[in-house]
């Protein structure tokens, strides 16, 4: 999803920071598309749960790229498929750290910026099983939950200096980690085996994801904020007969 929306992004007039923990290679790929094509893009590894880093990365887009206006918070790890009674309180800190905790961290420190600006713009990524919540998958569930209430809250809090805050919920995304989630709860099952049963007879992709984005960043949205789209196809798969 973070490929998708980067290049979206850049297609639409967007200097991108790629962010990435892992996956160097990956991430330099994203920047010479972009570059390739005439944009403005540097990567940049920091965790979104190491603070320091995060203040490390800010400091260095500010200095390559220019003042941030548009953050879309896309950084996740899923939960590791335990009861809540099962589950050590240490996995439920680690994901509030990643889907939560870091995210905020990183919204204070450019919010000077989006505070100066004509326009600023956070998105949060999260998912449609928040509202669902399904069993073995609180740690995850939880986290997205309460980043979702910050973002609310900061809508209305920074509407006064011009800042939007919007929240995307995916369903099943065709990503690496959507295809891990989807062989553990199948035993071993793809999903192009599970695609017929879906709306419109796939899952979701990442620039499914990436248009949504574009659009609440973009003159269109100018009237939105403190909204929550799920983009799931209408709901649940459907039965084949």
């Amino acid at each position: 999803m973070g490929r998708g929306v980067a290049l979206r992004l850049a297609e639409e007039g967007a200097a991108v920071a790629v962010n990435y923990r892992r996956g160097a290679d990956e991430a330099a790929e994203v920047v010479e598309q972009i570059v390739a094509k005439g944009g403005r893009a540097k990567a940049y590894c920091a965790a979104i749960d190491d603070k320091a880093a995060v203040d490390a990365m800010v400091g260095a887009v500010r200095e390559d790229l220019g003042p941030v206006d548009i953050v879309v918070s896309n950084a996740g790890t899923a939960s590791k498929g335990q009861t809540v009674a099962d589950t050590p309180g240490a996995d439920f800190v680690s994901l509030l750290s990643v889907h939560a905790l870091g995210p905020i961290h990183l919204i204070q420190r450019v919010l000077p910026d989006m505070r100066q600006a004509a326009r600023g713009d956070i998105v949060m990524v999260s998912s449609s099983t928040v509202a669902e919540a399904p069993a073995y998958s609180a740690p995850y569930t939880m986290a997205k939950a309460a980043m979702e209430m910050c973002i609310r809250t900061l809508a209305q809090e920074e509407r006064e200096h011009g800042i939007r805050a919007n929240i995307v919920a995916p369903g099943l995304v065709e990503t690496e980690m959507g295809r891990r989630l989807v062989k553990a709860a199948t035993g071993g099952g793809t999903i192009e085996e599970l695609a017929r049963r879906y709306p419109f007879g796939r899952v979701c992709t990442p620039e499914d994801i990436a248009g949504v984005v574009a659009f609440l960043v973009s003159a269109d949205a100018e009237y939105v904020t403190g909204q929550r789209i799920t983009v799931d196809g209408g709901g649940r798969p459907v039965t084949v007969i």
